[in-house]
């Protein structure tokens, strides 16, 4: 393909008049087609349907690689039903993009907003809290990347470790563990995550 249409007088190319098709809305997306690249490096090559509506196959990888981008741009906040959430005016996660972001989360139940005084039960309770978030926003905890513990007692730490493992020993992500004050006195444990969602774009 030349670029330029034999019945064209004004002599422009194709490359001149056409944006790339990947910025056109959709509408306008399904009357262009991508050719694979030239082996010489250049752009893939564009072309127009006719007036009467010639049919035009689109590779359906472009295709699908276009809309799961622009899902991937949205944010969307993740509510738990805490009690929390409503007066302090935060989301127990939010998702960005392919990330995954969940706030501080502690051992309470949120169904009853009650909060089991042994620490390893709210470890487990903060995990499947956790959980729950992590399942509303598309991914599991083998997608998570980044893990906070937060406990104002260090001697509380080293009794969770069986229970952290299991959701985290086969995946190893990075994790810091902070001593400091919780809001409530009856909170020993928080955790924190974030996460990717794997292969939400196709390379």
């Amino acid at each position: 393909m030349t670029g330029r249409r034999q019945d064209d007088p004004t002599g422009t190319s194709l490359e001149q008049r056409v944006p790339h098709p990947l910025l056109q809305p959709p509408d306008l997306l399904a009357q262009r087609r991508l050719r694979d690249p030239q082996p010489d490096g250049s752009a893939p090559e564009v072309q127009f349907l006719s007036q009467n509506g010639e049919r035009v196959e689109l590779m359906q990888r472009e295709l699908r690689t276009v809309h799961r981008h622009r899902d991937m741009t949205e944010r969307r906040a993740i509510l738990s039903g805490s009690t929390f959430e409503e007066q302090i005016g935060y989301a127990r996660a939010v998702v960005d993009g392919d990330w995954v972001h969940v706030s501080g989360t502690t051992g309470f139940d949120y169904a009853t907003m009650t909060i089991s005084a042994d620490v390893v039960e709210q470890a487990e309770q903060c995990l499947r809290n956790i959980g729950t978030a992590l399942t509303e926003a598309g991914c599991t905890f083998a997608d998570v990347v980044r893990v906070r513990y937060l406990l104002p007692d260090r001697a509380d730490f080293e009794p969770c470790w069986p229970t952290l493992r299991r959701h985290f020993g086969e995946i190893r992500p990075a994790a810091t563990m902070l001593v400091c004050g919780l809001s409530d006195p009856r909170m020993r444990i928080e955790i924190e995550v974030y996460a990717r969602i794997r292969g939400a774009i196709p390379a």
